[in-house]
């Protein structure tokens, strides 16, 4: 093994007869590449993001610092995973009037039985998932289930948050003159929250059946899906836009085969299928649920240097 050497900048990456190459400083031939760099790499802006008035300040999430440095007025948040509905949340604590475009995730109480939800995601086997029980590709873009560890930690979804005050909207559809437009489906994003929660139980049912776990679970109370189909964007000092991330290696890297039409790499256990030495770690269900997640990756890394270890006669 050669000397590890930190710090260093790669500004391309190729195909050579020998193999692969980098560049960085001059050419350096290599026989594996893993990209380890995330999976929060392009942020996604919603269709019809472009159409807000140009004197109206919009935001991805990546650019909200606090509330403090936002204009003042009325705040529409779009998108309403984990970032979304915590955004929502703060907004509304330091005195904002909150609007907040809804899309479908998954929710769940942070705590069940005395214990925290993440202990429960991971002894169900929730988070072992493989990649070949998602319903569709399309899956793997699904946002995480709500949660937020604000104030030691405590339940946040669409339900708590219109009972704090926030106004809960339909998908984002655009904006039409000075008015922005929502869906009326408010209630089937709820409800698609709602089926998953009812999915998560069971497994926690399970689980605390196996264990010996005594459970006390309320059912979701009542929610009425009436939302507004527009809103007068007059008084509204900001947008911030927290729908998500996109995989990017398109945009740096020369095989665009090796990609599928979302943008994640084809690969069997990190190992591209394209590529032959490049290899991948922190991708959204690379091998299972977790794998993008702190708890998901070192897991993956092992399966990933056994398989180049195998490769290369280790």
């Amino acid at each position: 093994m050669g000397p590890v050497r930190e710090g260093v900048e790669v500004t391309a990456i190729r195909d050579t007869p020998d193999g692969l190459e980098l560049e960085s400083s001059g050419a350096l031939g290599v026989r594996e590449v893993v990209l380890a760099n995330g999976a929060y790499q392009r942020v996604h802006r919603p269709p019809g993001a472009e159409g807000f008035p140009a004197e109206l300040a919009v935001l991805d999430l990546t650019g909200y610092p606090n509330e403090a440095a936002l204009p003042p007025g009325r705040v529409l948040v779009i998108g309403s995973g984990r970032s979304g509905c915590q955004l929502a949340e703060e907004l509304h604590e330091e005195g904002r009037e909150v609007f907040l475009a809804c899309r479908r995730a998954p929710w769940m109480p942070r705590r069940v039985a005395g214990r925290d939800i993440v202990w429960w995601v991971i002894e169900t086997g929730f988070m072992d998932a493989p990649a070949s029980s998602l319903p569709d590709p399309l899956a793997r873009l699904d946002a995480n289930i709500l949660a937020t560890g604000h104030g030691g930690g405590h339940d946040l979804h669409l339900r708590t948050l219109r009972a704090m005050g926030v106004t809960l909207l339909g998908h984002f559809d655009g904006v039409q003159g000075p008015e922005a437009r929502f869906s009326q489906d408010l209630g089937e994003i709820v409800a698609w929250g709602d089926q998953r929660h009812a999915m998560l139980m069971g497994l926690i049912r399970t689980t605390a059946a196996e264990r010996g776990i005594a459970l006390d679970i309320e059912p979701p109370t009542p929610f009425d899906p009436a939302s507004p189909a527009t809103l007068d964007l007059a008084g509204f000092g900001a947008v911030v836009l927290t729908g998500g991330f996109r995989p990017d290696y398109r945009s740096w890297l020369p095989w665009t085969d090796a990609f599928d039409d979302l943008g994640f790499p084809i690969q069997q256990d990190g190992a591209s299928t394209v590529v032959p030495g490049l290899s991948f770690v922190g991708v959204h269900f690379l091998r299972k649920r977790k794998s993008s997640l702190l708890m998901g990756v070192g897991e993956d890394a092992a399966v990933v240097a056994a398989g180049i270890s195998a490769r290369r006669g280790g």
